[in-house]
C-alpha cells in the first residue's frame, strides 16, 4: 500500500498507479467500515440495523515491497514456495500476537492503516 521511494521513470510511475488502482477497492471497504464503526461509537446508529465488524490483517509489507512488477507473472516453483512460506511465517506471527482477538475486538487500526 505504501511505497518508500519515489517512481522516477516512466514505467516505475506506471507500475505505482497499477499498484495504487490495485488497492483502490480494498481502500474503498476499508473506508466504509470505518465510517459504519464511527456512526456506532458516536451513537447515530443505535437500532442494531449496523452491526460493528472486526478487521484483521496478517501483512508482510517488507516481503511484497520488495517484488518487481514482473513478480505477477512469475511461475517458478521456488518462487511460490518461497511466498508460500513468507505467508505461513507471517500467519504463525499474527496468531502468536492476536489470537486473543479473534471474536473480540479488531486487530487493525482502521484509522492508522487504511485512512
Amino acid at each position: 500500500m505504501r511505497r518508500e521511494e519515489l517512481p522516477q521513470s516512466a514505467t516505475e510511475i506506471l507500475n505505482r498507479v497499477n499498484e495504487i488502482s490495485f488497492n483502490s477497492s480494498l481502500l474503498r471497504e476499508m473506508r466504509a467500515i470505518r465510517f459504519v464503526t464511527r456512526l456506532i461509537d458516536d451513537g447515530t446508529v443505535v437500532n442494531g440495523s449496523l452491526r460493528r465488524m472486526r478487521i484483521h490483517c496478517v501483512a508482510a509489507d517488507d516481503v511484497i515491497s520488495k517484488l518487481s512488477v514482473a513478480s505477477k507473472l512469475e511461475t517458478d516453483w521456488e518462487f511460490l514456495a518461497g511466498l508460500r512460506d513468507a505467508g505461513r511465517e507471517r500467519a504463525e506471527q499474527w496468531l502468536d500476537a492476536y489470537f486473543n482477538r479473534l471474536g473480540v475486538e479488531s486487530s487493525v487500526d482502521l484509522e492508522a492503516v487504511y485512512m
